[in-house]
């Protein structure tokens, strides 16, 4: 009886903390997730309704608003520039961080340390700080938009995010690649594997979960970056989603369902991505990038 008794107390107990962690947690999720629902709602509603019409699911989903927000908008133009600038700054960011935080993690070179930690002190300097010196530097060197060329005004958006991503990829991934044992390296260069083969086929399957997390923050980090295209870019034509929007949101100042599918369209990605990588992502967090 005493054991029952016992045993019943420790549920109610385990019971009671779950139900004060919800407590807690469910507002909080609310409050994140709300703002999210009434933007699609308001999506799918008319000038007329969207401030009159107070139901999550509109009787009349007015589907139109994204092929016009889509045409009228530019966005088809600056969703691709979008995807471009987010593919490159991602694959240029992970595979540079994983080069550096490999070379940090197996090889003791002078100095090493102290360039290790000079590297992670970037981290420490506010963007926004930075901002006057960076637009100098590429006002410089020809990579703002100037009305004319393509290619150095790309370049003056990748490059700095693709140096501002590096610290924090190389934090992340060196815990993770000092954890992974040096025996396995030792056998596949037994079996004839450079130094390079060790890191390609050896330590890049394994850290798997790491590098999702890095593409993942990379990607949000570039999805969402709104100040340094604000600097860098003058035509629509080359405008990534987020500046782009502002230009539409200038455009399009009172007709909120337009605006609204496209701020939808603006986040469809990123959520996908997530969703993608969601187990990595858990994997990492919990397996490697915490370490150290």
């Amino acid at each position: 009886m005493n054991t029952k008794l016992t045993l019943l107390l420790q549920r109610s107990r385990i019971w009671l903390g779950y139900a004060g962690w919800h407590a807690i947690c469910l507002p909080v999720a609310i409050t994140c997730v709300f703002p999210l629902i009434w933007m699609v709602s308001s999506s799918l509603k008319t000038q007329q309704t969207v401030f009159s019409d107070y139901r999550i699911i509109p009787p009349h989903p007015h589907l139109e608003n994204y092929a016009r927000a889509w045409m009228d908008g530019r966005f088809g133009i600056y969703f691709i520039n979008s995807l471009f600038y987010t593919f490159v700054i991602v694959l240029g960011v992970v595979s540079l961080a994983a080069l550096c935080a490999y070379a940090f993690s197996r090889f003791t070179f002078k100095g090493s340390g102290f360039l290790y930690k000079l590297l992670l002190s970037t981290m420490l300097i506010p963007i926004p700080g930075a901002f006057v010196a960076l637009y100098i530097l590429l006002n410089q060197m020809g990579l703002i938009d100037r009305g004319d060329g393509q290619w150095l005004a790309r370049m003056g958006y990748i490059l700095p995010q693709i140096n501002g991503g590096l610290p924090f990829g190389i934090f992340i991934l060196k815990p993770f690649f000092d954890g992974i044992p040096k025996e396995l390296e030792e056998s596949a260069k037994v079996d004839g594997c450079g130094v390079l083969g060790v890191f390609w086929y050896i330590i890049i399957p394994l850290a798997r979960p790491a590098l999702g997390v890095v593409a993942l923050l990379t990607s949000l980090s570039a999805w969402n970056e709104f100040l340094l295209a604000y600097l860098v870019f003058s035509r629509h034509e080359m405008m990534p989603l987020q500046r782009g929007l502002l230009a539409f949101h200038g455009a399009h100042l009172t007709e909120y369902p337009l605006l609204m599918a496209g701020m939808v369209i603006s986040i469809l990605p990123i959520i996908a991505v997530y969703l993608l990588m969601q187990r990595n992502i858990i994997k990492g967090m919990t397996a490697g990038a915490l370490k150290g």
